[in-house]
């Protein structure tokens, strides 16, 4: 297996951020340093350290949680009031989110210790969708979902919905429902005011084949084994196959 999968799979990082601390020369294998991710290794043979502790592969958790409006997705952040992992038994040890809502936004988070699963779910090559209801002020018309379909360009990046669709209208609110495949910092509420909307609550309610259904604010829950197994299989695909 290769080294920085090693490391993702031990809960160190997601595979990505591993490849860098190996190339940081954080890591040995068998008392050497290594500086290359493409060293292969045996987890059940070779003794691999990170930073003097030994690597230990753990068991595989992956969680979905209701994020509520206010929490920051960091694992630390001194500016931060309240951060997401709180509210996570300390017994799954160190997870991490697969991708990110920012503070003021709520809904669908999953949270894992499998660096790789995360990095596949996330890279952008893969587009997994990811569903919103965005509660936004101002007036709508039809003409808007071209601007969202067609994509524009904001602060130098360009951005893009997959699908959008008029949930419920008045003269001065509307309700939409966007779906993405990538994962651009606040891409929905970027979106959204290029077309001149304000959004006032976004909610995430789909991940890849997940469904934030019923899950209360604030609560969590482990992902059955038919879960974990649909999210593999979207993440096993080829790019740009993905749902």
């Amino acid at each position: 297996m290769r080294l920085a999968k090693v490391l993702a799979n031990a809960g160190i990082a997601s595979r990505r951020r591993c490849e860098e601390l190996i190339a940081e020369g954080r890591v040995t294998v068998n008392g050497k340093p290594v500086l290359t991710p493409a060293c292969v290794v045996d987890p059940d043979r070779d003794a691999v350290r990170f930073e003097g502790r030994p690597v230990q592969m753990q068991k595989k958790v992956c969680l979905a949680l209701h994020k509520p409006a206010g929490y920051t997705c960091s694992a630390q952040d001194d500016h931060a009031e309240r951060l997401v992992y709180e509210l996570i038994p300390e017994r799954f040890g160190r997870i991490y989110s697969v991708g990110r809502l920012d503070r003021d936004s709520e809904g669908l988070l999953i949270l894992t210790n499998d660096g790789d699963l995360a990095h596949r779910l996330t890279h952008p090559s893969h587009e997994v969708t990811k569903r919103y209801i965005a509660e936004c002020t101002g007036a709508f018309h039809p003409d808007m979902i071209k601007l969202f379909l067609d994509g524009c360009v904001d602060e130098g990046e360009f951005l893009q919905a997959r699908a959008v669709s008029v949930k419920q209208q008045t003269s001065t609110q509307v309700t939409l429902v966007i779906v993405l495949t990538e994962g651009k910092k606040r891409e929905v509420r970027r979106l959204c005011r290029q077309a001149g909307l304000d959004v006032v609550r976004l909610i995430r309610t789909g991940f890849a084949t997940l469904e934030l259904g019923t899950l209360p604010p604030g609560q969590w829950r482990e992902l059955s084994a038919a879960e974990m197994n649909a999210l593999r299989t979207i993440a096993r695909k080829p790019s740009g196959s993905a749902t």
